[in-house]
């Protein structure tokens, strides 16, 4: 008998593409996955900051959601979710998490309302890879049979990133050039139907573009063309995720943690926060009320040294106060950077910690996040 755990990774459309180009390919979330190529790491990191990078996100997972009309399959998806939905208008996107009964996070959530009058009544919805099997299992049991779930993995997706990414993807598609952060738009590129948000994880201003499998590795040589564009791994998406203080599904976030937790409460709008009818309603109500026990926070140790995830956090009296979800070296900070749950008195920016690297007690303190501001295009 095969065990499961040992099965090859999956591999998405564009792994022949990631092997010629030369990336080093890596197991991460059930694919072989490109975590650099041969530039490597600080330079994609910085290539993304200034020009614009090239990311294959064919992994994460692509669903519908169709109902009679926006506001029967908005009401549906807001039984799962603690965002308004039925508020969004078409075309819009919006940030969410599955919660669970004790309010925490199951995964982390895209939502759009399709911009077509002919789709009134249709929600894509884009989840982690490492989650997608759970999530549209979730999906299947909770949603009412008059709504109906549409798998897409037959959708590969692309992430276009960096302040050059609208110049470069207004050449084949010139109506992306005005859209604002958190919209959407269907359109053509080389005479292939795609769908274009303006979204992405890096902090800088960018697209997500999901298209057939088939033709994907076409827009990804087309895209490479252009001087601006080089293909980035994983290495330094999560670089410049962690220096935008983005949360990450597994470290920041997990079925124990809250939104509030986590301090993405923004995600909450206030209508949801009043009616609730969401599950963990009572958890999330009480902690934006009281606040929550502990809190998520930037940390910026002195020195080089990166404290990882997993390093426990100790305040000036030698306390344990927390432990390092997310850290590593940041490229634009040119330094150490992380981030961590502590407990919520000890949370102000500013607070002296330390950080027990290896048996040794490091210095660093609380600060403000992000650690580089966020470039998202508003309009």
């Amino acid at each position: 008998m095969t065990d499961p755990d040992s099965a090859a990774p999956k591999r998405t459309p564009l792994y022949d593409l990631h092997v010629a180009l030369g990336a080093r390919m890596v197991p991460f979330a059930g694919y072989d996955m490109p975590v650099q190529y041969p530039t490597g790491i600080l330079t994609e990191h910085q290539w993304t900051r200034a020009e614009a990078g090239l990311f294959d996100v064919s992994h994460m997972g692509q669903c519908f959601l169709i109902g009679r009309d926006h506001e029967t399959v908005a009401r549906a998806l807001e039984a799962l979710i603690p965002a308004d939905i039925l508020s969004l208008k078409p075309g819009q996107q919006r940030y969410s998490q599955f919660l669970n009964e004790e309010g925490g996070v199951l995964d982390d959530i895209m939502v759009t309302r399709s911009a077509e009058p002919e789709e009134d009544g249709t929600l894509m919805v884009v989840v982690n890879a490492g989650c997608k099997d759970q999530d549209f299992a979730h999906l299947k049991a909770h949603l009412p049979a008059h709504i109906k779930l549409i798998l897409a993995p037959h959708r590969a997706l692309l992430a276009l990133q960096g302040p050059k990414a609208a110049l470069v993807l207004a050449r084949l598609a010139p109506d992306v050039a005005t859209m604002a952060f958190m919209t959407a738009i269907s359109t053509v590129i080389e005479g292939v139907p795609v769908h274009v948000s303006r979204s992405g994880y890096s902090g800088e201003d960018g697209y997500e573009i999901s298209i057939h499998e088939d033709r994907v590795r076409l827009l990804a040589e087309r895209l490479l063309k252009e001087s601006e564009v080089k293909p980035i791994g994983l290495g330094a998406r999560d670089s410049l995720r962690l220096e935008a203080g983005l949360c990450l599904y597994g470290h920041e976030l997990d079925v124990s943690t809250s939104p509030v937790e986590a301090q993405i409460q923004w995600s909450i709008q206030n209508r949801r926060r009043e009616e609730g009818g969401f599950p963990g309603f009572e958890r999330v109500k009480r902690e934006l009320a009281e606040g929550p026990k502990r809190k998520r926070v930037g940390i910026q140790p002195d020195g080089r040294a990166p404290a990882r995830d997993g390093t426990e956090i100790y305040n000036q009296a030698g306390e344990k106060i927390g432990v390092v979800t997310s850290g590593g070296f940041g490229p634009t900070l040119n330094g150490p950077c992380a981030m961590g749950y502590v407990d919520a008195a000890q949370a102000q920016d500013g607070t002296a910690i330390s950080l027990m690297v290896r048996g040794t007690a490091m210095p660093a303190r609380i600060v403000k996040l992000p650690f580089v501001p966020h470039r998202f295009y508003r309009g």
